[in-house]
């Protein structure tokens, strides 16, 4: 099963791309970035574009996603919510289904710990996939403990952990 996990952002939006069966192993991970001189309508269209791409090359089986639903700061929560609607317009078009988690479901299925910080979580993404380095930045991280969680949690599939 290939899962496809996107943290969604306007200006960075990570995606981690795993294999999942009797183990689970790295097929890529990076960075959708836009330019901020561009329009937030234009900032989306490249993001759906990109998006597009690599749904295209990797065909997952599944996209996991953040479940947005709750922001400290209000000025960040609109251009993320529209970037994840993005994301999921680009899953539909592809009939990917999605899965959703929220931060303490993945922190939960990536350490055990619903408070982990990120260092710890991209150490465990680092281990369970065999990285030799530790997956940066941030963003391209989280996408990765968001495939990795999703590949734990979807049924009919052997867990590799």
């Amino acid at each position: 099963m290939i899962i496809l996990g996107i943290d969604p952002g306007t200006a960075t939006t990570g995606y981690g791309v795993v294999r999942h069966s009797k183990i689970t192993e790295c097929l890529d991970y990076g960075l959708i970035q836009t330019s901020p001189s561009l329009t937030p309508a234009e900032r989306l269209m490249v993001l759906s574009n990109k998006l597009d791409k690599i749904i295209k090359k990797y065909k997952p089986d599944v996209l996991a996603v953040e479940n947005l639903y709750f922001f400290k700061n209000l000025k960040t929560a609109l251009p993320v919510s529209q970037a994840k609607g993005v994301i999921l317009l680009a899953a539909a078009k592809n009939s990917v289904p999605v899965q959703e988690f929220t931060p303490l479901q993945v922190k939960m299925g990536i350490t055990g710990y619903g408070r982990a910080e990120k260092k710890q979580i991209q150490k465990m993404v680092q281990s369970l996939l065999c990285l030799k380095d530790m997956p940066k930045p941030d963003d391209a991280a989280d996408a990765l403990a968001l495939a990795i969680c999703c590949g734990k949690m979807v049924k009919g599939v052997d867990r590799p952990f």
